[in-house]
């Protein structure tokens, strides 16, 4: 269990707790209840350590969760031109973590204001509160577009613009269901399906061309 990321459960974790210690004045029952739902938010909250791809043409995802769709677009805030954009939902069961796509410099960080559909829904990137980051190095940018959801109401970010970043190192996280796009260039090569069920920083889904 990682420090930075249990903390982001403290609040979570006290009032559960709190509400353990009450209902077990009156209750056994209730005493379980709350100390197994104490349980299951440490265990959302769980952040394990990956091993990274050092192929450096390979893309690697930015969350852990389920392929959606892989569609092409223009991504009209950061690169500005036609990409490949992958979507991936983390269910409540998933890691919440972000990773790094890439080795690179957060080149941009930009929050949004929205709605809190949920994040199966083809039209919630557009529509929900988001945090989209741009990781560049000589050979692309890639940007990657953190989605809340219906449970999801928290985008944690960890990292600013100019950090620099390794693969697969932690940027930021979502609380709770939600969803995470990666906009890759079209000369990168998919290697993932939709339906694929991908792990943050470790499962490769593209590769960018040899150089």
């Amino acid at each position: 269990m990682r420090l930075q990321t249990i903390l982001e459960a403290r609040w979570i974790l006290g009032f559960l707790a709190l509400l353990a210690v009450v209902f077990g004045f009156f209750s056994a029952w209730g005493l379980w209840f709350f100390f197994l739902l104490l349980l299951c938010t440490v265990a959302f909250f769980r952040d394990p350590e990956r091993t990274v791809p050092s192929d450096p043409n390979l893309i690697v995802a930015a969350a852990d969760g389920t392929v959606m769709d892989i569609v092409e677009l223009n991504e009209h805030e950061v690169l500005k031109t036609k990409t490949r954009r992958v979507g991936i939902f983390l269910s409540i069961f998933d890691v919440h973590t972000n990773r790094a796509p890439i080795d690179g410099r957060v080149v941009y960080c930009q929050h949004r204001p929205g709605l809190f559909l949920d994040a199966r829904r083809p039209d919630c990137s557009e529509k929900n509160e988001s945090m989209t980051w741009a990781f560049e190095n000589a050979r692309a940018t890639i940007v990657v577009r953190q989605i809340t959801g219906a449970i999801a109401r928290r985008i944690v970010a960890w990292a600013n613009v100019g950090d620099e970043l390794k693969k697969g190192e932690r940027f930021g996280m979502i609380r709770f269901g939600s969803r995470t796009e990666l906009y890759l260039p079209l000369s990168a090569t998919v290697l993932v399906n939709v339906g694929d069920h991908v792990a943050g920083g470790a499962t490769p889904v593209a590769r960018l061309p040899n150089e």
